[in-house]
Formats: C-alpha cells, sequence, structure tokens
C-alpha cells in the first residue's frame, strides 16, 4: 500500500518557502528559522530553480563570517548548486531509498519541468505513519 503513494501526496506545496538568488544570507537564514524548515528552493530572477539554501550552507556562512569578519554575503554564493529533484509522481517508497542513501534532507519537487513542491524526510515519515 505504501508504494501506492506518491510524493505529491506528501510533499509541501502550498505556501513554499522560496529564496532568491540575489538575497542576503541573513535574511535567508532568518526565513528558514522562522518557517521551522531545514532548506528552501533557491530561484533566479525568471523563477527557475537554481540551487537549494539549506542549513549546511548556513554553516557556511557562519564561518565565512567568523574569519572574515565582514558582511555575510549573497544566497547565491553559498548554497548548493548539485540539485537532486524528484517527480511528483514518484512513489514515497523510491523518496525513502533516495534519503536512506544521501545526506540531503529535503529535495525539490517537479511535474513537466516545473517546481511544484519540497519533500523532506518528515513527509515519507508522515506517509508510513499515516498507513
Amino acid at each position: 500500500m505504501l508504494a501506492k503513494i506518491t510524493v505529491a501526496d506528501y510533499m509541501t506545496k502550498r505556501n513554499m518557502v522560496t529564496l532568491k538568488e540575489d538575497v542576503n544570507v541573513v535574511e535567508a537564514i532568518k526565513q528558514l528559522l522562522s518557517h521551522k524548515i531545514t532548506c528552501a528552493p533557491v530561484i533566479n530572477g525568471q523563477g527557475k530553480l537554481v540551487g537549494m539554501f539549506s542549513e549546511r550552507d548556513s554553516m557556511k556562512v557562519v564561518l565565512e563570517s567568523a574569519y572574515n569578519q565582514g558582511s555575510a554575503g549573497k544566497v547565491s554564493e553559498f548554497m548548493s548548486t548539485d540539485i537532486v529533484s524528484v517527480n511528483a509522481d514518484a512513489s514515497i517508497v523510491d523518496i525513502a531509498a533516495k534519503f536512506k542513501d544521501s545526506t540531503i534532507r529535503s529535495f525539490p519537487v517537479f511535474r513537466d519541468s516545473e517546481l511544484v513542491g519540497v519533500v523532506s524526510r518528515t513527509d515519507v515519515l508522515k506517509a508510513l505513519v499515516n498507513l
């Protein structure tokens, strides 16, 4: 039964938090904290996904600020650009396997080349307990 559940059934889609690549990283970190999320997709001026900004990327900001004692910079300077994405129609079981083999906590979700949501490890666990 779990194999029939899709990513679209549990992904975050409404009120999905995205960050613009030219936003100050301190503001981006505030967004992550205020929304209680561990990462967010980063989009360019045309609304296309160009990266992911995570808690891990935030640690780079902390370290660089400590050493340079200056301005923190923009999201584009710290975001991860090696993006692993998933299809909205993929089985939640397949995504669980991806999470098992990865340190990534959330994947951007696409349908027909359009960013439609984000799926996290927590979303997969929700699918399991809601059986």
